[in-house]
């Protein structure tokens, strides 16, 4: 058994969100999930996030990394370029949380909620104004 918790304890991440409001949300998850799923899963209360839920429909799960770590990042497709040209305030570290999965070396990352979203599907603007 113990081995057994040794192990799970090892495939967890802890990722640190800094919300619109400047809010810290902090979530475990395990590697290997996206941090889409790790919002999602752990149910943090990010407005519009994800609202495609994954399909690459639109940019609602935006996220601004650390320069450190988004050097770190699997190689951008075609399709999440495509999408993150229509995201609110894209960075030169901006990519797509659905996009992004988790490993060891993110444990205790920070990524930034841009100010607000632009949901590609809708047009609607869900700034942290509304």
């Amino acid at each position: 058994m113990d081995v057994l918790l040794f192990f799970s304890s090892e495939d967890k991440v802890t990722v640190h969100f800094i919300n619109r409001d400047g809010d810290k949300l902090t979530a475990e998850g395990k590697v290997g999930d996206s941090l889409l799923d790790v919002v999602v899963d752990k149910n943090l209360d990010i407005d519009g996030f994800g609202a495609c839920e994954g399909t690459l429909a639109c940019s609602t799960c935006h996220l601004i990394f650390e320069d450190h770590i988004f050097e770190k990042l699997d190689a951008i497709t075609d399709e999440e370029m495509d999408m993150l040209d229509l995201a609110y305030g894209l960075t030169e570290t901006s990519r797509l949380g659905c996009q992004i999965c988790l490993k060891k070396f993110m444990n205790n990352m920070t990524v930034r909620v841009p100010e607000a979203v632009a949901d590609a599907r809708q047009s609607i603007d869900m700034s942290k104004n509304s």
